[in-house]
């Protein structure tokens, strides 16, 4: 809906109405021009309207209105909704201007180029015409839908319409359906059957289409197991349901089951209750809720369904994982996904349903398997698209023709229309707070790892982010990510050992119904000319380039566009060089990464409504002077790059949240310094909203005046020396926000004198890089605030005496890495230390030749990598007691422990892996060495250093997998 659009006006036009915005307008506003004087008044009108027209949107939403008139008016909303967001930001533009120093001077000679853009007259002009314009639209609504006689007046066309699709219960269900949910089945019938006779809440979650209505209902038709149980109902949840309803199908359902004739029509709530509570009290029920979407549905039917110790069971179904928590642990079964196997299986069902073993046609087998890669394990999708498939001829160009037109399809075939729908249901029930947040996830490539810093800083350059209390924003969109994630509409691809996300992907149909819907509302625009195809809205206000071949100038119109990113990295730079900047004058989020690009056009520094300027992985040499023009800049990426100065001025960005700028110089990670960092500027001690700041120089005068960033919650300063470290540790201690901290010293033999450190908030992650003396690690600091550190690496530490023993009591330390942090020969692990502990990475330890593991001790570690240990000979002592190991990794260890290592002393572990040249091998913790060696071909090996903060440093490959 068209919500999206209204939303962000709403909130853009209340930033505009603040009264410390207002105050710095008053001056510009003047008395001589009764337009001028009407704007705030009009501002305020139009942000009335547009709360009320988005309270109507919200309404008709949850109904099934595509009506000609309807879906007119809409397109109209959106259009004025955008028009008013060009004349906000042409005002903020105006009234930032006027605050900045000899802002009277950069005004005129603004207006002076552009007086028909941004003169404060014209503005209030046009947003008279739009006040105007909103309050005919409301009229206009009225006067074409359906009149109705008489004051009490409904639009027919708009209330009386079909309720949104509610998926309810499939009863013509196939077996051959049914491919993939056995373990679920399993796990889903054990809950049944619990010995426990109190009542269990079963819950079966999941994105929409992964088949755990399907599921359910295989279990509830088993007349075998549904016998174990008095009564039984099955209850449809809408969206928009009441617990009246819901009670009275109950009964109905029950009493339909006894054969009795029952009204339960002519109840009301209390009657329905007691009927409810009679029946229930001595008898063991079964009762599936399907498609619940809150959990109040829960607190409201425990009302009647007490707990009357004879064992009965509520199963509900629910894309939410908020809903599925009121189950207990074991029993909220997650439905994921079809793997590519069973995936496979279930399309040649169904689109081979008469072929001897439903087998494909050799010459269908490829599309065929890019079709099942599109539907991404989605059941629904698979029954549906090959049921269709099995009605067309099988040749080639058809499925091949079909292929291509497959999200069309999805939308126009009214065989496959049910996919969509369900799918849209996900979407339609999203908060309006974060319908935006959805669709902006839309313009990542297919199957492209998301990172979550990325994503969030993007959300709030675009002004997606609602602030709420004292949370910073960044808390705020971490919970809008996580909500979303809940939902069921983004899947977590990685999460990093405190269990934060660190990347996701969307789905690939959901992502496609993302895009459809994008292109509906003009929210964004996806160009990718590979097979010709273009999808573009008519006036895109953000544009994703996946892929380009030819010149895109011809298929937008960036006089409206507010974002533009580059995915292809073989585009030209001719391609946005020369309408992008010059013509793009909203453009707030400009996200270059990867072009070959050298200089920054001078026509960039006119975006004075830029706020996100990506450039990393290009050839930039240097930052240009007319950088330092763009006020509203609040992210600036430079990471690996060769732009390690700044400007003069550069301090003038008061609004910078985040300045990450770094290039890496050893890719084997075998030096201290293997990084390059941006030289800290005059002023940069100003900019008091920073956030995070990585990689700066330490000197003397920065790290005096490092304390006035207050807002910092993550920093990494390099080359300290000695020297600045009381300093240092002064200006930490001023940073009540700062959660990350990364400090590497100047060089292998300056000290880190840190002994002095000291901070007003607990810090979740420290990375110290050098030398540090003895006492470090029982400073104050490690005693108290390092009981809340999650993560921890100490590097080039050359300590003597084992960190081990001094970290052990680092009771929530989630992560440990150790890269020549110890000259000690014997590292022990005793029982109960590091409690939560999930991994551990040794790298280079030199002199270590043991390491001893007690019982007890590292009892939730997962994640081990050992690196260059030439002296250890044999794997660790006591690995045998740690049973939550899932991953190993040995690599550059010397030849006698190799041989151990083959010795079936890590069988319980379940991936184990060691390298030899450059070689990657697996050795099979389920199997023994009498199984004998079978060699895989894959891809060579490369292995980065696992103490950086490399996503890609597991990536793992070897000329030869040896499976032992």
């Amino acid at each position: 809906m068209v919500e999206v659009a209204v939303l962000l006006v709403i909130k853009k036009i209340g930033i505009a109405m603040a009264c410390e915005t207002l105050k710095l307008a008053k001056p510009l506003l003047g008395k001589n021009s009764e337009s001028q004087m009407a704007l705030p008044i009009n501002m305020k009108l139009i942000k009335d309207e547009l709360e009320l027209i988005n309270a109507f949107l919200k309404e008709i939403g949850m109904k099934d209105c595509n009506g000609e008139v309807v879906e007119t008016w809409i397109r109209q909303v959106r259009r004025v909704a955008y028009d008013m967001e060009d004349i906000v930001d042409q005002f903020m533009y105006v009234v930032g201007e006027h605050q900045q120093k000899d802002s009277w001077y950069c005004v005129k000679k603004f207006f002076k180029k552009q007086p028909s853009l941004f003169s404060i007259n014209e503005i209030a002009i046009k947003a008279d015409i739009i006040n105007k314009e909103l309050m005919e639209l409301s009229k206009r609504i009225f006067r074409w839908t359906q009149p109705i006689s008489g004051l009490n007046y409904v639009p027919a066309t708009i209330y009386d319409c079909e309720p949104l699709y509610q998926p309810g219960l499939d009863h013509s269900i196939n077996d051959d359906e049914l491919v993939g949910i056995e373990k679920n089945r399993e796990i889903l019938i054990h809950c049944l059957h619990l010995e426990d006779r109190s009542l269990r809440i079963i819950a079966v979650w999941g994105m929409g289409g992964l088949g755990k209505s399907t599921l359910a209902n295989n279990v509830y038709k088993n007349e075998a197991l549904v016998s174990n149980f008095s009564c039984h109902a099955w209850i449809s949840v809408s969206q928009s349901y009441t617990i009246n309803d819901i009670w009275r199908n109950m009964l109905q359902e029950i009493h339909g089951n006894d054969n009795r004739a029952f009204d339960a029509a002519s109840m009301d709530s209390a009657e329905l209750r007691v009927e409810l509570k009679k029946i229930v009290d001595n008898r063991r029920y079964l009762i599936i809720l399907d498609d619940v979407w809150t959990a109040e549905v829960l607190f409201q039917i425990r009302e009647v369904l007490v707990d009357n110790g004879l064992g009965s069971r509520v199963i509900i179904t629910t894309r939410i994982e908020e809903v599925a928590s009121v189950a207990e642990e074991g029993c909220k079964i997650k439905v994921e996904p079809l793997n590519e196997y069973d995936a496979w299986l279930l399309f040649c069902r169904k689109a081979f349903p008469k072929s001897e073993n439903h087998v494909c046609l050799p010459e269908l087998h490829q599309c065929g398997k890019d079709i099942v890669e599109k539907c991404d394990g989605l059941p629904l999708a698979l029954v549906a698209i090959g049921s269709l498939l099995s009605l067309k001829t099988r040749n080639i160009k058809e499925w091949r023709f079909f292929y291509y037109q497959l999200i069309a399809e999805l939308h126009n075939n009214e065989n496959l229309n049910r996919v969509e729908k369900i799918l849209n249901l996900s979407y339609k029930h999203l908060p309006n707070y974060l319908k935006n947040c959805f669709l902006y996830c839309a313009m990542f490539p297919e199957d492209y790892l998301i990172h979550r810093k990325r994503l969030i800083r993007l959300w709030i350059t675009e002004g997606f982010i609602e602030q709420n209390g004292g949370c910073s924003l960044e808390d705020i969109a971490e919970v809008y990510l996580a909500e979303l994630v809940r939902r069921s509409m983004l899947q977590v691809v990685a999460r990093n050992s405190f269990d934060r996300i660190q990347c996701l992907r969307m789905h690939d149909l959901v992502r496609e119904l993302a895009i459809f819907q994008s292109k509906k509302e003009s929210f964004c625009a996806i160009y990718d000319d590979t097979h010709g195809v273009v999808q573009m809205g008519l006036v895109p206000r953000r544009v994703s380039v996946l892929q380009c071949n030819n010149g895109i100038q011809s298929s937008i119109d960036p006089s409206r566009l507010r974002t533009f990113i580059a995915f292809d990295t073989r585009m030209a730079v001719s391609s946005w060089y020369s309408f992008i900047p010059s013509e793009s004058k909203y453009l707030a989020v400009l996200d270059l990464s990867g072009l070959p690009i050298e200089i920054i056009p001078s026509s960039v520094g006119e975006l004075f409504n830029l706020r996100f300027l990506c450039l990393d992985d290009t050839n930039l040499k240097k930052l240009p002077k007319f950088i330092t023009k763009l006020h509203n800049l609040q992210t600036l990426s430079l990471k690996r790059t060769h732009a390690l100065k700044f400007p003069q001025g550069f301090s003038k960005l008061k609004k910078l949240r985040h300045l990450l700028i770094w290039k890496l110089l050893d890719a084997t990670y075998r030096s201290l310094n293997n990084w390059e960092s941006m030289e800290p500027f005059d002023g940069i001690w100003n900019l008091k909203e920073l956030q995070s700041l990585h990689e700066i120089r330490s000197n003397k005068v920065f790290v005096a005046k490092l304390g006035n960033l207050s807002q910092l919650r993550a920093l990494s300063i390099t080359r300290v020396r000695s020297s600045h470290c009381s300093q240092l540790c002064s200006s930490l201690s001023k940073m009540h926000q700062l959660t990350r901290l990364h400090i590497r010293a100047s060089n292998e033999d300056e000290l880190l004198l840190l002994d002095d450190l000291t901070l007003q908030n607990p810090l979740e992650k420290i990375d110290l890089i050098g030398r540090i003396s003895e006492g470090t690690l029982e400073s104050p600091f490690f005693s108290t605030h390092g009981t809340q550190l999650l993560q921890m690496e100490l590097s080039w530490c050359h300590l003597i005496e084992s960190p081990v023993a001094r970290l052990s009591g680092l009771s929530n330390l989630t992560e440990l890495r150790l890269t020549r942090a110890y000259t000690g020969q014997q590292l022990n692990f005793h029982a109960n230390c590091f409690p939560k502990l999930k991994k551990i990475v040794l790298w280079d330890l030199p002199q270590v030749s043991q390491i001893c593991i007690q019982e007890g001790a590292l009892f939730t570690l997962e994640y081990v990598h050992i690196y260059g240990l030439k002296e250890l000979r044999d794997v660790p002592a006591g690995i045998k007691f740690l049973n939550s190991v899932k991953e190993a990794y040995f690599t550059g260890m010397n030849s006698d422990f190799v041989k151990n290592l083959k010795m079936g002393k890590l069988n319980h572990i379940p991936k184990v892996y060691w390298s030899t040249q450059g070689n990657l091998v697996f050795i099979s913790g389920a199997c023994s060495p009498a199984t004998g060696v079978s060699t895989v071909e894959t891809e060579p090996a490369n292995l980065p250093e696992p103490c950086s903060s490399n996503p890609q440093w597991r990536i793992l490959g070897g000329s030869g997998w040896v499976f032992i």
